[in-house]
C-alpha cells in the first residue's frame, strides 16, 4: 500500500482512518470551501473534496495517496454550511427538527506523482424528533458546534435528538470507510 496522506484536520475523520489500520500523515488543506450558492448538487461537494485532495497534492513528488473529503448536511435541497455564530446554529437545528435530511460526505483521493483521481460519495439519512427550543440550546451550549455543517455533530448528539438512521453512521460523522476503502482499492495495482 501506498504512503497515505488525509488532508484533512478534522479529529473525527482521524478517528475514522485509524480504524483501517494503515499508516497516514496528516497534512490540512489549506483550501478554502466556498459555495457561490447553497443549492444541493453533488458535483459541488466532490469539487471540494478535490479541491481540500489537490491543494496538498500538488506539492507532493513521492508516491502517495492524498485523501481529501467533504461533508454536508442538506434538507430541501438547500445545503446547510458551518454556522457563523450560535443564533445560526439554533436556526439551522430548529429547521431540522421533526424532518428527514441527508448527510453527503465525498471523497477524492488523489495519486501522485501521477494526478489521478477518483472520487466518490456516499449519501447517509438522519430524521430528528421534534426538538424543543431548550434542547438545541442545552446541545449549542455543551457542544459549541460552530465548526460543524449543520450545526450538529451525529456522534455527540443527546438522547432524544435522533428518530432514525439510514446509511452509514461514519458517513454522517465525516467519512464512510466502505467507500474509502473502495477508492483505495483502485490505486491497489
Amino acid at each position: 500500500m501506498k504512503k497515505l496522506i488525509l488532508a484533512s484536520n478534522s479529529p473525527r475523520r482521524r478517528e475514522i482512518i485509524k480504524k483501517l489500520n494503515t499508516e497516514y500523515e496528516i497534512i490540512p488543506s489549506s483550501y478554502e470551501e466556498v459555495l457561490e450558492n447553497h443549492v444541493f448538487e453533488y458535483k459541488k461537494i466532490e469539487n471540494l473534496a478535490y479541491n481540500k485532495a489537490n491543494s496538498v497534492a500538488k506539492d507532493i513528488k513521492e508516491e502517495t495517496l492524498v485523501i481529501g473529503a467533504d461533508t454536508v448536511v442538506v434538507l430541501d435541497n438547500i445545503i446547510l454550511g458551518k454556522p457563523k455564530d450560535k443564533n445560526e446554529a439554533f436556526e439551522m437545528l430548529k429547521k431540522l427538527s421533526g424532518k428527514e435530511h441527508f448527510v453527503v460526505t465525498s471523497i477524492c483521493v488523489i495519486e501522485t506523482p501521477q494526478m489521478r483521481k477518483k472520487i466518490q460519495s456516499t449519501t447517509s439519512y438522519v430524521e430528528f424528533e421534534n426538538l424543543t427550543d431548550n434542547m438545541i440550546n442545552e446541545y449549542i451550549e455543551k457542544f459549541n458546534p460552530l465548526d460543524k455543517a449543520g450545526a450538529y455533530g451525529i456522534q455527540e448528539l443527546p438522547q432524544g435528538f435522533v428518530k432514525h438512521i439510514g446509511g452509514s453512521f461514519e458517513n454522517i460523522v465525516g467519512l464512510c470507510p466502505k467507500a474509502l476503502n473502495k477508492i483505495l482499492s483502485v490505486f491497489k495495482h
